[in-house]
């Protein structure tokens, strides 16, 4: 998730925090010489604010020796051009306790012309695998049932999540720098789209007519609202028939550039599995892999730009 001064959108991996701001800028020193795994500091104090009016108590962590190393190789297996433009427009990273959702990246107060940026993470990501993490984030889509025997997993492999929320939030780092997205000053604003929205996107979030689908619409990052889980194999075998990778990409075409690179990253880089299964009594339903699916596979090619080792005249 990101939030940009003047680029108006944020939305937050958590059901209450669904909303947008333009208030997160906040003046900074020069960018550090040091290696982007390195630049961890306290977290701009816009973050706190955001937070505390969101009625947490948001808590800087200091991280011991392990956890470091956890984030050096998290940022040592971003695709290069991720690591490029990290170097040249990343102020800081920052981890914190009692934050509501899993990272924030903001777009911070710039001088001479180059975007500057913090990522804020949940400390506790640090501490959970991308299946573990996954799986969690993935059951906050439906309604919590007692007695249900429906259960809903991501299996997304044994590193670290760091790796995939790293990736995920880089990517936004990246759009932003790139403008692979539009960056409407409105987010109900028709523009022109980008080669990677055309045909998907009819406004920022909004997805074209012919993707808009009256259950999905009813999904959390689509409405704000919970679903039964019972509704879950119906939600994965419709969401299948669609380009998006995930029902958290339908949120915003900035969520999908983020979740579409990260998934693809995690599994032909990385060599990791990526798929919802839904089951009822232990049985499987439905099994949603997203990088197998003829739609999603038709925009590999867009993601190409992130795998070029000669530095490219649009990334500054």
């Amino acid at each position: 998730m990101i939030a940009k001064r003047r680029l108006p959108f944020l939305f937050f991996a958590w059901l209450v925090l669904l909303f947008s701001t333009d208030g997160l800028a906040q003046k900074q020193g020069p960018i550090e010489t040091s290696a982007s795994f390195q630049r961890i500091q306290r977290a701009p104090e816009s973050v706190f604010t955001l937070f505390r009016q969101a009625g947490m108590q948001p808590v800087n962590r200091t991280l011991t020796p392990v956890q470091k190393e956890k984030v050096r190789h998290a940022f040592e297996r971003l695709p290069p051009v991720h690591q490029r433009i990290l170097n040249r427009h990343l102020q800081s990273i920052s981890f914190m306790d009692n934050m509501p959702n899993t990272a924030l990246t903001s777009l911070l107060d710039s001088d001479g012309g180059t975007n500057r940026f913090n990522i804020t993470f949940r400390a506790s990501l640090l501490e959970e695998t991308i299946s573990e993490w996954a799986s969690g984030k993935e059951n906050t889509c439906f309604e919590p049932t007692a007695n249900t025997t429906y259960r809903v997993r991501v299996e997304g492999g044994n590193l670290d999540a760091i790796v995939y929320v790293l990736m995920h939030e880089a990517t936004h780092i990246v759009d932003a720098v790139m403008n692979i997205t539009p960056h409407p000053a409105e987010t109900q604003s028709v523009v022109e789209p980008t080669p990677f929205t055309k045909g998907l996107w009819h406004k920022m979030n909004v997805p074209d007519d012919k993707y808009l689908d009256t259950l999905l619409e009813k999904t959390r990052f689509r409405s704000g609202k919970l679903m039964p889980i019972r509704q879950a194999p119906a939600v994965y075998q419709t969401l299948s028939k669609t380009p998006f990778p995930s029902l958290y990409a339908m949120a915003a075409w900035s969520e999908d550039i983020a979740e579409l690179a990260t998934i693809y990253h995690l599994t032909s880089q990385l060599n990791q599995p990526f798929y919802v299964v839904v089951t009822k009594d232990q049985v499987e339903l439905v099994r949603f892999e997203p990088m197998k699916s003829k739609l999603v596979k038709q925009r590999f090619k867009q993601l190409m730009i992130f795998y070029t080792n000669e530095k490219s005249s649009s990334v500054r």
